[in-house]
């Protein structure tokens, strides 16, 4: 059933996609006109209307470092990491690039991104200094175990054992992990990279920098643009900004987040963040049922260097563990939750708790009160958590763009700007680099300001059908999880005995050995670098001594002075250094 449920759904996304197709406009005319000569002999003269021809002196060549014309001047509105992706694509190809970032200037704020092997071929193929930088400060998740654990039966151990059936014959047998999540096999699949993890701040700074060294002056900090108007075809776009000023383009790049003023215009969406009523939609986005907690301590559990991030799984909710690096362990809790239930402060989309029953609640509290019975596994990390560190927030996503397109005149929208979607698969920042690099290529082929409405339309045509197919299995992750996992049924005990616990019993064999290999091999199936299959086992051997020596100091320091951690602990701007280690250094 779940196969069939997954092949009727792509099936329903291409079908759509064909649908979204139908109907593109076309700008080709023909017409004949007569002329006499004293022959009286009519020939024909063009293919071109009489209008064409007049706009056509309107229209500029496009340059290219071995190209002539002038360097397409390209507006992009949100620094974040799509946004400063997008703009070292375009400043490589000789684009006169301009970033307007909202942020007066930016600060080492945010927390742990996943970058998956993906998302890393697409920074090899962008430049080979940015991909090294970026190695540089990465912590491999996808070369250790990675999966699923029954957060009800896991003995509070955090052991290592093997996720078979063995346990429905043998009532001695483990039955803590449920399934373990193929990420190493699909990468060696394609020769990429392994999946993991980079700090924000840490790839924001290499972005920039890497941005500068073409161009010092190529973002503005402090002036978002908060409107557009577009002059048609060849004709650019005027971006006006926060100050009042307004700045010329031939494009317009939306890449301003989930909240995106460009969208906001583009779709009409009416005011910024506007909310209905209860709270079930805002701005074009739905909320997903979900609300997240989530918060980061520095621990050495027993299976710390095994593993590299843990699904713990249980009735209506789902708790997950992720090493990050230098000693920490990032955790999110996913509850079913109405919309402001509660509230946390958060740089990443969450509030003050000032209109809250009890603004000084302790959120660590509240979270194991909502995790009863659950393994102490889960209670560990909390327990090791400092309280005021947690934040949190409402998740919101957006459906697939089928029958509006991401363009409209010079105009583009991409990454959360146009297609937000849930955590779970780690693909938000992934999609958002892939659109970055084929946005570019599209640019790149770009001879005449004529052809930029035609070219930002082949992106989104190129990009709908893969980002609409990832955005279904974000949200399918969550919702299979909250609505229809439980724990899962066995007979040597009575935790689960719910439809739902024989149900997740049943799908076991199939998400392990059929539905997961699918999934992240579809992921993974986007690498224009080519395999690169030596160079990712030679990152993960000299990542491997790194990794041990960073995180062993950090646990050293907590030793003697336990963890420190000031203030938000990863999505907010902090004025001291979130961990242990940054402490040191």
């Amino acid at each position: 059933m779940k196969i069939q449920c997954l092949q009727l759904a792509l099936l329903s996304l291409s079908t759509a996609t064909s649908l979204a197709f139908v109907n593109q406009p076309t700008s080709f005319a023909a017409s004949v006109k007569s002329v006499s000569d004293n022959k009286s002999k009519n020939v024909l003269l063009s293919m071109s209307s009489t209008s064409e021809m007049e706009d056509a002196a309107t229209f500029e060549e496009l340059s290219l470092p071995a190209r002539a014309g002038r360097p397409l001047k390209v507006a992009i509105a949100g620094g974040g990491v799509g946004g400063l992706t997008a703009a070292l694509c375009m400043l490589k190809k000789g684009f006169d690039v301009t970033v307007y970032e909202k942020t007066a200037a930016f600060a080492r704020f945010g927390g742990p991104i996943q970058f998956a092997s993906n998302a890393l071929s697409v920074l090899k193929e962008i430049d080979d200094e940015l991909f090294d930088r970026v190695m540089e400060k990465f912590t491999f998740t996808g070369t250790r175990v990675c999966g699923i654990k029954d957060g009800l039966r896991s003995d509070g151990s955090f052991r290592m054992t093997d996720d078979a059936l063995d346990y429905v014959f043998n009532p001695d047998a483990p039955a803590d992990w449920f399934v373990k999540f193929p990420l190493k096999e699909c990468a060696d699949l394609y020769g990429l990279p392994y999946t993991g993890v980079i700090d924000r701040p840490d790839l924001q700074e290499i972005l920039i920098d890497e941005c500068t060294k073409i161009n010092p002056n190529f973002i503005k900090n402090g002036n978002p643009v908060e409107s557009y108007t577009d002059h048609g075809k060849g004709n650019g776009v005027t971006v006006n900004l926060a100050d009042g000023s307004t700045a010329d383009a031939d494009v317009l790049v939306g890449s301003d987040g989930i909240w995106s003023a460009i969208r906001c215009q583009m779709y009409g969406e009416g005011d910024i963040k506007k909310t209905s009523a209860n709270k079930l939609k805002r701005q074009g986005c739905d909320y997903s049922g979900y609300t997240v907690f989530a918060g980061e301590t520095v621990i050495k559990t027993e299976d710390y260097y095994e593993t590299g991030y843990k699904v713990y799984i249980g009735p209506k909710r789902y708790f997950v563990t992720s090493d990050v690096g230098q000693g920490r362990v990032q955790w999110y809790a996913f509850f079913a939750l109405p919309p402001g239930s509660k509230k946390a402060p958060s740089g990443w989309g969450g509030s003050t708790r000032d209109e809250q029953a009890d603004p000084g609640e302790n959120l660590v509290d509240y979270i194991k009160s909502l995790h009863e019975g659950w393994s102490d596994e889960v209670f560990t990390i909390l327990d090791a958590t400092p309280p005021e560190s947690v934040e949190q927030r409402d998740l919101y996503d957006r459906a697939p763009e089928f029958l509006r397109s991401w363009a409209d005149g010079n105009v583009v929208l991409m990454g959360d700007a146009v297609h937000a979607m849930m955590p779970n698969l780690g693909q938000g920042g992934c999609q958002a680099i892939e659109d970055a690099y084929v946005l570019s290529e599209k640019l790149a082929a770009t001879k005449s300001t004529k052809d930029i409405q035609g070219n930002l339309q082949k992106f989104y045509r190129e990009r709908i059908l893969r980002v609409s197919i990832v955005q279904f299995l974000s949200r399918l992750a969550s919702d299979l999880i909250i609505n229809a996992f439980d724990t899962p049924w066995s007979p040597h005990d009575n935790l689960g005995q719910t439809w739902k616990s024989y149900l997740t019993f049943f799908w076991k064999p199939v998400l392990q050995y059929m539905i997961f290999p699918l999934q992240f091999a579809y992921l993974y199936s986007y690498y224009p670098s080519g395999s690169i299959r030596e160079i990712a086992a030679e990152l993960n051997e000299k990542w491997k001594t790194k990794h041990m020596e960073e995180a062993e100091d950090a646990f050293a320091l907590v030793r003697e002075e336990g963890v420190q951690i000031s203030g938000p602990s990863f999505f907010q701007k902090a004025e001291t250094p979130e961990t242990v280690l940054a402490a040191k250094k």
